[in-house]
């Protein structure tokens, strides 16, 4: 198959005046300060790129001044440009993040484009902003970069915007339900399954909705080395001079510049423990957590609030926390059923929750058995009076700890007295003056084995040379295509985890080759490698698998090799037991 470029589309625009100087000085004097970030994060600078090549935004003024306020008061300085020259190698290593600020149409050449492909790729940061869906129609990467492309919208209107994630610290500062006048965006695809969403629109609060009710608007994800943050709001001059959206746009910001830590691995399958309901959930022992604004905040101690409706085995647990200073507490697991709970701390295990005590009581440690890498902990932990989420992956006897998207625990028990096979889940409250706050608990059932998990292979979170393909046969009409040699995928939202086989279905007219399964990186260790063979036709598929074999240290990546020309293309792909 040649690597033909798809068609460039684009929006059909409308010439726009920019904003007068008059009314950038009404927003200027409408501004009330943001909450600023924590001092501790170091002198830093942002490029903010606001080309167009279709429609273009009169907001675009605003947004770069509410950019240079919020730089201003949080130590990063602002390089404003719309001259796509800026896109080099040696320009981009002097900057932390990238802000595509209501870009439109094709605003990058070729080497442009793999100037900002590879400084994401190599560690940098991308946030775009409204219009950047609207952008780059004949870049295939850009898409997976941004997370989705712009569709349509209705006329500027108010909605109810939900929000999913109140952890991320571009939107813990805001309540589940955020009431915003806006252009409201609908996509050409929903990016749930290689993004993790943190805002949705409630499409029945607004007319002109066209995704039904999963309609993401602002999300985040790993991009190889990088990271990338993208909101549709943003379309109006008021937006810009309203303090909860310029305090999303500065979580954006310093998670794309790497200070503020988040979890935004992909998040699909989770259901909800506790999310402002305490039905199912009991205490035991003194104390208690009161409840309000969805967030349970811990009272007096010491002791247990758990989950009594349900005994877990083979889980991924996931909940986020706060502590208000140098405070105590924990997340226990695998622990049976009693009101005592000195059965948890006995019979079950604790994920510690508190920076300061000793390596094996300290925040990630398994406490007392096992202290969490310490190092990997301080670069994923975020301050005192700022959330960070927890994963905790039980399978059998092991236990996996996840702080904010970074593997820092990996545990498995060996006392007969314990097990992690099968047990309740809980949080606990210290005592008096360790003030301790816990939002959005979440669990995953596994399956006492592993659960086959089948990816679209379109669904790459990071890749070299492939692109979206596609074929009306394949599973959402789409495969990853324009494989050639030395190519490759990586999938950030598939865990190697437990998986012992590989299987993919693939078509090829071309020459055929290898697809080489590699752990934590794309020159990472190989667990097992499979031939494909020509199937006689690009829309002809057929399956092929692999054992697996070696230690996962990592998430998924696919590396291609073969003759020339194209190879293949991989419709789905299944990691299973």
């Amino acid at each position: 198959m040649m690597k033909v470029m798809p068609q460039r589309l684009r929006r059909l625009s409308a010439a726009s005046a920019s904003a007068s100087v008059a009314a950038l000085a009404l927003v200027g004097a409408l501004v009330t300060p943001t909450a600023t970030a924590q001092a501790a994060d170091p002198a830093y600078k942002v490029l903010v790129f606001s080309k167009t090549a279709g429609f273009r935004h009169d907001a675009i003024p605003a947004g770069t001044q509410a950019i240079r306020d919020l730089g201003a008061a949080n130590n990063f300085t602002v390089t404003a440009t719309e001259d796509s020259a800026a896109f080099t190698p040696a320009n981009l290593a002097g900057y932390k993040a990238v802000v595509f600020l209501s870009t439109t149409g094709d605003v990058l050449n070729d080497t442009q484009q793999t100037a900002l492909q590879s400084y994401v790729d190599g560690g940098g940061g991308y946030f775009g902003v409204h219009a950047a869906a609207d952008t780059e129609y004949g870049w295939p990467g850009y898409e997976q970069l941004v997370g989705a492309r712009f569709k349509s919208h209705p006329a500027i209107q108010q909605a109810t915007v939900k929000t999913e994630d109140r952890a991320n610290p571009a939107t813990s500062h805001l309540g589940q339900n955020w009431s915003r006048t806006d252009e409201l965006y609908n996509y050409q695809t929903n990016p749930r399954a290689s993004v993790h969403v943190l805002q949705t629109l409630d499409e029945s609060t607004y007319s002109g909705g066209e995704m039904g009710s999963d309609h993401p608007i602002t999300w985040c994800h790993p991009q190889g080395g990088g990271r990338s943050f993208y909101t549709g709001l943003g379309h109006t001059i008021e937006s810009y001079a309203d303090p909860a959206f310029r305090t999303l746009l500065l979580g954006g910001i310093r998670y794309a510049a790497g200070f503020a830590k988040a979890d935004c691995r992909p998040e699909t399958g989770y259901t909800s423990l506790y999310n402002g309901s305490t039905t199912g959930w009991s205490q035991a022992g003194p104390g208690s957590f009161s409840n309000t604004d969805a967030t349970l905040n811990s009272t007096g101690g010491m002791g247990l609030f758990w989950y009594r409706s349900k005994e877990y085995a083979s889980y991924s647990l996931k909940l986020d926390w706060k502590l208000a200073g140098d405070d105590n507490s924990g997340v226990y697991v695998g622990f049976p059923a009693s009101d005592d709970p000195n059965s948890a701390v006995n019979q079950g295990y604790e994920v510690q929750i508190d920076a300061t005590d000793t390596a094996d009581r300290t925040t990630g440690s398994v406490y007392g058995f096992k202290a969490a890498d310490i190092a990997a902990r301080d670069a994923a932990l975020n301050p005192p009076g700022q959330w960070n989420t927890y994963e905790l992956r039980v399978e059998g006897e092991r236990l996996q700890v996840f702080l904010n998207g970074v593997r820092i625990n990996d545990f498995t028990n060996t006392d007969p007295a314990r097990s992690l096979k099968q047990g309740y889940v809980g949080i606990q409250n210290h005592g008096t003056g360790d003030d301790a706050a816990f939002r959005n608990i979440r669990i995953k059932e596994l399956g006492s084995t592993v659960t086959p998990s089948t990816f679209e292979g379109e669904s790459f979170t990071s890749g070299s040379g492939v692109q979206p393909a596609d074929h009306g046969p394949a599973s959402g009409g789409r495969t990853l295509g324009y494989i050639e040699n030395g190519d490759w995928a990586g999938y950030s939202q598939a865990s190697l985890t437990g998986a012992k086989t590989f299987t993919a279905k693939v078509s090829s007219a071309g020459a055929g080759g290898t697809v080489q399964i590699r752990s934590g990186s794309a020159t990472g260790p190989v667990l097992g490698s499979v031939a494909v063979p020509n199937t006689g036709g690009w829309e002809t598929f057929q399956n092929v698998s692999t054992s697996l074999t070696g230690a996962a240290t990592g998430p998924l990546y696919l590396t291609f090799t073969g003759g020339a020309g194209s190879l293949f293309d991989i419709d789905t792909f299944t990691l299973g037991k």
